[in-house]
């Protein structure tokens, strides 16, 4: 009979249950995000996974050799089975009350080592290890399933990279050890893909770690930090991987889904089919702060879908991101549905006492609008309203961005003629008789107990009669250019000529009044005048309130001799303030 082993005399180790793991490679499974496009990218997050699955796959085979000292087979086909299907491990599970019964294996030593089997030069470390501990105690009856839970525990504390439970038999019993692989002392970072991080937000990421172990926990914070990042502003950007490298070097991958390819689609309002749009799609593109190559930010997307809505041609918008194959990178599919383009709208009335005759009294307007001309979002506005005595005829036409440019300049042109009502008085007239006649112009008085002013004549002193009116006939037209050029700051400038002269009610025109005196600034029949405009507004708003400055001045131009020169200066200035009553 043999002699029994010393205490010193140990049985080799089992090889066969070693494993090995070389970095900290993690890889890519799929994350829950709020959004769907995510999950189809190849996104992934810090994780314990790999490492947890392979101290499973490493307790399974520790138990298996425990079972080849002791002779205890069941224990490995149980441990096998707890964490395999049984259509894959081909061992039934024994139950007795519908629990399943494990065998258990009597532990005599727990022991923490390096990967060598030597002692932890670091006391930090084994006390992190043992402190993670909880089934694994010395003489105790373990199953495969508490050597498993301790195995993660130790890889979850975070400090080493791979953790190998290994069995040796003693004279004394089963002694377990748990052969530990420290991870390295951070030494350096390099970071790929990360095209929008700003490089200041990783440095302070990684910062307090330098010269430290890496701790896998806090790596795992600093990427949730950095996906947070990515979340609060909306982009479509998560790191994909980080690996260990030689020296202490980690390697971040930062995978950011870059828009691809942008795609209009036109729906039927009634329907909702595809169907043919009138609105050119360049005319849209260029609307989009959104670029093919950036960085895909559903914050900006939102802001897009606004401008587009505020150009006053579409009913609805909707931007969908959908991946773009296995690229990484998102097609964006903007979903439009289209406003009627243009119309007309006409109108008539009856207006008493202003002239006499058959037809006194009768107005009428009519009015043509189109707000998407030759699919560019140009406006053309023509509208004519006619009285008796009064007419306005108007033509805007406004392009609010010219194509080629890229300031976002908008231009307008204008053409108006009018005839409207002299109707300012600034004198009186004193008379037993008579009174100032509704349509005369009167600068001055005249005092007399007889006598008057010949009906329809523009005068300096008063009208006496109850017949006859002055209406002022004015030809306006100019262009306007205007743009923004800071934020809130919006700067206007334009070029408008006015012809402008006094009419009696036959249309006839009225030079000099009663007294010779000349009605204009020329002395001919009309004046003309050329105005230079320029013109700053800031409107600003806030959750306090809202406000308004504007700033004006007007040039004449005397481009010919007679034409009217002057300069005005106008400025204004409003604050609201919102508050509860």
């Amino acid at each position: 009979m043999p002699s029994p082993a010393s205490p010193s005399s140990k049985m080799g180790k089992n090889e066969g249950i070693r494993f090995v793991s070389s970095s900290i490679k993690i890889p890519r499974p799929p994350i829950s995000s709020p959004n769907p496009i995510l999950s189809t990218l190849p996104f992934a997050r810090q994780s314990f996974a790999i490492h947890l699955d392979r101290a499973r796959e490493a307790a399974q085979r520790l138990l298996c050799s425990i079972s080849g000292f002791r002779g205890r087979g069941v224990l490995c086909s149980a441990s096998l089975a707890a964490t395999r299907p049984e259509h894959e491990s081909g061992v039934s599970r024994r139950q007795h009350g519908g629990r399943e019964d494990e065998e258990r294996v009597l532990i005599s030593e727990v022991l923490i080592r390096n990967k060598d089997g030597e002692t932890l030069e670091r006391a930090d470390l084994e006390a992190a290890a043992t402190g993670a501990l909880k089934s694994c105690r010395p003489n105790a009856a373990l199953t495969g399933r508490e050597v498993q839970e301790d195995v993660h525990r130790i890889i979850k504390s975070g400090f080493f990279c791979s953790c190998i439970p290994v069995a040796v038999d003693t004279r004394d019993g089963i002694q377990l050890v748990f052969q530990v692989e420290p991870n390295q002392d951070f030494q350096g970072l390099i970071c790929e893909g990360a095209n929008v991080l700003p490089t200041k937000f990783v440095e302070d990421a990684f910062r307090d770690g330098y010269g430290k172990i890496v701790n896998i926990r806090r790596l795992d914070e600093v990427i949730n930090s950095i996906n947070g990042w990515y979340i609060e502003r909306g982009l479509f950007g998560l790191v994909s991987s980080i690996e260990m490298l030689s020296g202490g070097i980690l390697k971040l991958q930062v995978s950011e889904a870059e828009v691809n390819n942008i795609t209009i689609r036109f729906l039927d309002r009634r329907t909702g089919e595809p169907t043919t749009g009138k609105t050119r799609p360049e005319t849209i593109l260029r609307q989009l702060s959104t670029k093919k190559g950036q960085v895909y930010s559903m914050l900006q997307g939102k802001r897009d879908g606004e401008t587009i809505l505020t150009m006053g041609i579409m009913e609805d918008v909707t931007i969908i991101p959908q991946p773009a194959g296995d690229t990484g990178k998102v097609d964006l599919v903007m979903n439009l549905v289209e406003r009627p383009s243009g119309g007309f709208s006409a109108g008539g009335g009856i207006s008493s006492g202003i002239t006499n005759g058959p037809l006194s009294g009768l107005i009428g307007s009519f009015a043509y609008s189109h707000r998407n001309v030759f699919g560019k979002n140009q406006k053309l506005n023509l509208s004519l309203e006619r009285g008796q005595i009064d007419s306005i005829f108007r033509i805007n036409y406004t392009d609010p961005w010219i194509e080629g440019d890229t300031k976002r300049t908008s231009r307008t042109i204008m053409i108006q003629n009018s005839r409207t009502p002299g109707t300012l008085v600034h004198g009186s007239h004193q008379s037993g008789q008579g009174g100032v006649t509704f349509g005369t112009l009167v600068h001055g008085s005249h005092r007399s107990g007889q006598g008057g002013v010949t009906p329809g004549t523009l005068v300096h002193g008063s009208h006496q009669s109850g017949q006859g009116g002055v209406t002022i006939a004015r030809v306006t037209a100019g262009i306007e250019y205007s743009r923004p050029f800071r934020p809130k700051w919006t700067g206007t400038t334009g070029i408008i000529y006015q012809h402008a002269g006094a009419r009696d009610d036959k249309g006839d025109p009225i030079i000099r009044d009663v007294y010779n005196s000349p009605l204009t600034a020329s002395g001919n029949s009309s004046d003309d005048m050329l105005l230079a405009k320029l013109e700053t507004v800031y409107n600003g708003s806030s959750d306090h309130g809202s406000s308004i400055f504007v700033f004006n001045m007007e040039q004449g131009l005397p481009i010919l001799p007679e034409w009217l020169y002057f300069n005005r200066v106008s400025a204004r200035a409003r604050q609201a303030y919102l508050g509860a009553m």
